[in-house]
Formats: structure tokens, C-alpha cells, sequence
């Protein structure tokens, strides 16, 4: 016996399709309500560490993502200059134990269809253009939730896997947002030059961090992280100039990247934020996880790690409990938040002494104490 029977999840990002799957495996009716018309994932390309990769073994879709991604050991550190010259060479904390690479680079629409493929063949039902628009808590402590303002029934549970601009975090009265961490980061999707054998990032010159990352036997993605500025109204056309201006002072696979970029390789661009829902996370039977409850700038890639953290650890309580009691969500709360807190943390320490240029600050040490921490299971 589970303890919920029927769940509508909003989302279908990973933590929102990590949940359907684990849910739906277990004979839980699974309604996912998509905003967005069809499938779709903002970015280039994603980095996923090894406590990642340990819960997609947990879902079943390891071997599809092995498959489809790259997986690496080790990180470059690199400086300007036309010759790149490597300053460090940093080994990577197996996060997901010995069983699994330390890191793995992806594209971030195959590991999306991936997780809906099995989130549908698990039996979670999918709806695409469905906005969660409203929210009723009856007596009996099931949730009524509306759908593009009309019903769509009750259920014993809304998990809120929303993103960061969660409209379910609203419904809930949490006034929590995302702030700005003062980065803005350009993604763009290219070509892997043959030595281009893990993640390389590359310190100094006009922005804080150039780097990239494979995600294929022929792919990577790279990305500068400058000042957060309103870039948001550029043309494609101007937002690959200015990728290849504050690229130019860097060598390296910089070249190869540069060749992409003028040949029409699309750019994309966001700021980092950051924000972490105080106390608990959920309001009677609703509740947020993921983006929606917590987001971190991508500074020691644990974004989607955290957020497939919370699915596993509250499908794992869901189904093995009697009942959504008091007692489940405090077991929720003490194994996610401290954790949760840890990450968001760290990721935006490590950004801030970037901004302020702190040449002696302890990057590897604290990189390395938040991996040691991740290396245990949630």
C-alpha cells in the first residue's frame, strides 16, 4: 500500500518526469501537466555528476543515458592566451560511488525524451499546453487542481516540479523567488575537437569563466559566464557576436568553438540564480521540489543532481509509507533541506569570489568538501 494512490505532478523537467516514473512504476495513477505545447529543454547541453547518473540507475534509464551522453573523469583548468595554457589538472569525486563515471556531458533534449519516454511506457500520463492554474484543499486532505481553469479532479498530492518560475509555489502563498546572482551565462551547442577528452574551464580575461564540456562522440557545448546583463531582447545574430567577442581571448578549443559559431550554431542565454524555500516545502497535500523549491548557479553542476535527489527520496517515502502523514514530510524535510542547503551554498560562494576576484580563495577545497558530501547517498 502506498501512500498516495493518484498524484498530479506540474513540470516535466527531470525532477517532474524522475517522479512520474518512480510513481507510475509503482501502480500510482500519474496525471504531468505541461505549460509548454511539446517537449522542450532551455539550454545547450547539461552537465550531470555522479550522484545524478547513481539515480538514473535508480529509475531504469541508465542505460539510455549512458547511451546518449559522454561520460568523463578529471577537469582542466586553463588560462587566457592564444595558447591556453593549462594551470591545473583537478581529479573528480566519484558523487555517485564507484559504479559510475565521476561526470558525464549531455544534450539536453535526448536526456528529456528519454525520461518522458519512460515516464509513458511506466504509465504516468502526459499532457502537453496544460497550465496548473488553481488549487483547492478539500477536508478530507486531497487537492482539487485546475488545469487551463478548469478541473481536473482531485487527487491525493500536486508535486510542484514547476522550475524556478513555479507557478504552484504561488498557489501555495510562498513568496520565496529567485534572485540574481550578478552572472549571465552563453551556451551554445558545437562541434567536440578530438582532444577535447573532459569539461575544460578557463579562469581570467573578460569574463569570469570560459569553458565547455563534450556531450558526444562528435558534440560538447560551451559557455562564458559574464556580469548578468539584460541580454534578453538581442538577435540571434547579435547574441553570437557577442559570444564570439568575449571569446577571443581565450586559445585552445576557443578556435574550433569560434569556426561553429560563425558557421550558425545557435546561442542561448540566462542569468544564474539562486533562492531556497525555507522550513518545509509542502502545504497539506502539495507540495514543491526541484527548481520550484530551490535553485543554485551551475558553478559545481548540481542543479539537476538536487533536484533527481528530491524525486528519488520522496517517491521512495510515498511508496513505501501508509499514509501522507506529518511523519513522512518531516522524514522529507530532514534528508533533503540540510543537503539542499549545503549545495545552494557552496554553488553561490564559489560565484561570488569570482566576482570579487579572490585569487586566493579555496575553489578546489570547497569543490572538493560539497563532492565528499554528494559521494553519500540522499
Amino acid at each position: 500500500m502506498t501512500a498516495v494512490q493518484k498524484v498530479a505532478i506540474a513540470g516535466s523537467g527531470v525532477a517532474a518526469m524522475a517522479t512520474a516514473i518512480q510513481l507510475a512504476k509503482a501502480g500510482v495513477a500519474v496525471d504531468v501537466f505541461e505549460v509548454k505545447p511539446e517537449l522542450s529543454a532551455l539550454g545547450s547541453g547539461i552537465t550531470l555528476q555522479g550522484n545524478a547518473l547513481r539515480v538514473f540507475d535508480a529509475l531504469g534509464v541508465w542505460d539510455d543515458v549512458r547511451e546518449k551522453g559522454m561520460a568523463f573523469e578529471g577537469l582542466t583548468l586553463r588560462a587566457p592566451g592564444p595558447d591556453a595554457p593549462v594551470i591545473a589538472q583537478l581529479p573528480e569525486v566519484k558523487t555517485g560511488g564507484p559504479d559510475y563515471p565521476a561526470c558525464m556531458g549531455m544534450y539536453r533534449p535526448d536526456l528529456a525524451k528519454i525520461l518522458l519516454e519512460h515516464a509513458e511506457k511506466a504509465g504516468a500520463k502526459v499532457s502537453f499546453g496544460a497550465k496548473v492554474t488553481g488549487i483547492d484543499v478539500k477536508d478530507d486532505n486531497t487537492v482539487e487542481v485546475f488545469v487551463n481553469d478548469a478541473t481536473a479532479g482531485a487527487y491525493d498530492l500536486l508535486i510542484g516540479a514547476d522550475g524556478v518560475n513555479s507557478t504552484v509555489r504561488s498557489l501555495m502563498g510562498i513568496d520565496t523567488a529567485p534572485e540574481s546572482t550578478g552572472m549571465g551565462i552563453w551556451r551554445a551547442f558545437v562541434s567536440r575537437p578530438n582532444d577535447v577528452e573532459h569539461s575544460e574551464l578557463y579562469y581570467g580575461g573578460p569574463v569570469y569563466i570560459a569553458g565547455y564540456t563534450p556531450t558526444g562522440e562528435d558534440t560538447m557545448y560551451a559557455f562564458l559566464v559574464e556580469k548578468a546583463q539584460d541580454r534578453f531582447g538581442v538577435s540571434d545574430e547579435e547574441a553570437t557576436n557577442i559570444m564570439l567577442g568575449e571569446s577571443m581571448a581565450y586559445g585552445g578549443a576557443w578556435n574550433s568553438i569560434r569556426d561553429d559559431l560563425g558557421a550558425g550554431a545557435k546561442v542561448n542565454y540566462t542569468w544564474f540564480t539562486q533562492h531556497l524555500v525555507p522550513g518545509r516545502w509542502n502545504r497539506g497535500p502539495v507540495v514543491i521540489i526541484g527548481d520550484a523549491a530551490h535553485s543554485c548557479p551551475p558553478t559545481i553542476a548540481q542543479g539537476a543532481a538536487q533536484a533527481l535527489e528530491d524525486a528519488v527520496v520522496l517517491t521512495e517515502l510515498l511508496i513505501e509509507s501508509d499514509a501522507l502523514n506529518e511523519e513522512l514530510w518531516d522524514s522529507f524535510h530532514e534528508r533533503r533541506v540540510p543537503r539542499v542547503q549545503a549545495v545552494v551554498d557552496a554553488s553561490v560562494q564559489l560565484g561570488q569570489w569570482q566576482i570579487e576576484g579572490k585569487k586566493d580563495a579555496d575553489a578546489p577545497g570547497l569543490l572538493f568538501g560539497i563532492a565528499q558530501k554528494m559521494a553519500v547517498p540522499a
